[in-house]
């Protein structure tokens, strides 16, 4: 088992300094978006970016305040400092009329019980709220993958589980999805170390080999698959990068 003594270096901890539930799922939502390259660099930066919002993120962004000075010349590999700003700006919009992005989320994945109802109509709200304030850019749309287009969604899955699972790792402030319906956050590592122990047979890392992967470990564990998901990425991510 991995407790806490166990979890660095995992863009995890970021959430974990924070004492606040709101803080914790805005720290969260940023570890999980900005998980690309090594992960001292993925940690290096969203601990820039929450130092820039006075480790206060939700507080910073529920109030009316320009952001662009706080997040001048800040970027991420794919992200420039304008996608950033803009992300920060919807994180406001949704947490002001909805409380939280949770109850955002609930919209969706209430409908039918079913999480890529959820991430789909999470994501679709995103990418309008940018489409309407003239923000919408290639890189801000490529923090929202869609289910529907194929993408396995690695990063918004990770989130989820760190949301709806509830143990020394992850914080369970999402329980009311239900840890029963997660899906495995799929990257290329996780889906070469799957094929290679039987989880699937599948050769690429779409949301059907997430499901495939997902339905197997449900073999093993019905009520709670993607607990495995920990483990079998710190096989790779020991050594390699995201």
């Amino acid at each position: 088992m991995f407790g806490r003594e166990r979890l660095s270096p995992d863009p995890l901890e970021i959430p974990h300094r924070f004492n606040d539930a709101r803080d914790n799922e805005i720290a969260a939502f940023f570890a999980a978006k900005f998980a690309y390259g090594t992960v001292s660099q993925i940690i290096k930066n969203v601990n820039d970016l929450l130092s820039r919002l006075d480790d206060q993120p939700f507080k910073v962004l529920s109030k009316n305040e320009e952001l662009e000075e706080r997040i001048s010349g800040f970027y991420y590999r794919f992200y420039s400092t304008e996608d950033v700003i803009s992300l920060l700006y919807a994180i406001r919009h949704f947490i002001n009329e909805k409380g939280s992005l949770k109850e955002l989320f609930l919209e969706g994945f209430n409908k039918n019980q079913s999480l890529k109802a959820g991430i789909q109509h999470f994501s679709d709200c995103f990418i309008k709220f940018a489409e309407m304030e003239g923000r919408l850019t290639r890189g801000f749309a490529h923090f929202f993958p869609l289910p529907e287009r194929g993408s396995a969604c690695k990063r918004m899955n990770l989130f989820l589980r760190w949301m709806v699972r509830e143990d020394e790792l992850d914080f369970g402030f999402w329980k009311e999805i239900g840890k029963e319906n997660l899906i495995i956050p799929l990257d290329l590592h996780i889906a070469r170390i799957s094929k290679e122990i039987g989880l699937t047979s599948r050769n690429d890392s779409s949301w059907k080999t997430a499901e495939e992967i997902t339905r197997k470990l449900r073999e093993f564990d019905p009520d709670d698959p993607v607990k495995y998901d920990f483990a079998l990425c710190h096989i790779s991510m020991r050594k390699m990068e995201f």
